[in-house]
């Protein structure tokens, strides 16, 4: 996300309401003076959250706010001590009438600033956010659910912190153009974990609690292969594809592929976990199943012993 050239604006933002979703699921309704002026563009948008640090980092990041210039840039310049540590979430909901967003943590333990931040976090306490502001034009970014016009088969499988994702993107399903077939795999650490959500879909909860030695991913991938794809791949696009996924190697960096399709497309497939597992995943998909991977989004969003900003 760069300055002020983009969409995405730096709003300064306090914390209203912490509600337990669930005991790994924290909800943090915040408000501002801008957050009228907020948008989001997919039920899936990203976003970037700031957070305190001993040496003021949110006071100086305010401050290269209201430069005429790439903010971002000038952040990346702050010296280390002074730079407000920042974590990418998702938008769970948007009220700006309300002047009201909502944020949705996975609690963790006291292992990182985000995760510490949730822990102790109290109404008042002050964080910054880059979110995409209704009044600067410019192209529409930070998202990745993009559902063909007539998909007639969609797959979501995601990891406990793609959860607020797919709890918006289900709301929206109604919404679509087509009437598509919809399932849902969604691997949460506690049975406790599963929530009660509004949707048009066949849900899958994959508590790891529930059989002992699941690994992260593990109950995903299991579940994955339970469901007959390539038959369905078959039946709706004719053909199975040749490609194979294992030509991506891991780079140690993030996975993140987009899928590249036209509105015609009939499979639709959006998976979002830990970086190694959703290339497990997709490898799965379209090696062993044959979707296409024009029809495959895959993100990673974490990687297992690493801070990603």
């Amino acid at each position: 996300m760069a300055g002020r050239n983009t969409t995405y604006h730096l709003f300064d933002i306090t914390l209203a309401r912490r509600t337990q979703v669930s005991p790994s699921m924290v909800r943090f309704t915040f408000t501002g003076p801008e957050v009228d002026r907020m948008t989001t563009h997919a039920p899936d948008q990203r976003i970037k959250l700031f957070f305190p640090s001993q040496a003021g980092g949110l006071e100086a990041l305010a401050e290269i706010a209201r430069l005429e210039s790439d903010w971002y840039a000038a952040y990346r310049a702050l010296p280390d001590a002074s730079r407000p540590p920042m974590r990418t979430y998702t938008i769970r909901a948007l009220r700006p009438e309300h002047g009201e967003v909502d944020v949705e943590f996975v609690l963790h333990g006291d292992n990182g600033p985000a995760s510490r931040w949730a822990m102790h976090a109290r109404p008042g306490d002050r964080l910054a956010m880059t979110a995409p502001t209704t009044e600067v034009e410019g192209p529409r970014l930070g998202f990745e659910w993009r559902p063909p016009r007539d998909v007639q088969r969609i797959l979501l499988v995601a990891d406990e912190t793609a959860l607020p994702a797919v709890a918006g993107i289900l709301e929206t399903l109604d919404a679509l153009p087509s009437t598509p077939r919809v399932e849902a795999l969604l691997e949460v650490p506690r049975s406790t974990d599963v929530q009660a959500l509004e949707h048009p879909a066949d849900l899958y909860w994959l508590p790891r609690d529930t059989v002992p030695g699941t690994g992260h991913g593990d109950r995903l991938l299991h579940e994955l292969r339970n469901i007959d794809l390539r038959r369905e791949v078959l039946a709706l696009d004719g053909q199975s594809d040749t490609a194979d996924a294992n030509d991506e190697p891991d780079t140690g960096r993030l996975l993140w592929e987009s899928a590249a399709l036209d509105d015609e497309a009939p499979f639709y497939a959006w998976v979002a976990a830990e970086s190694r597992v959703a290339m497990g995943i997709r490898r799965y998909l379209i090696n062993e199943c044959g979707l296409p991977k024009r029809y495959v989004t895959s993100m990673g969003y974490w990687r297992l012993g690493k801070a990603i900003g």
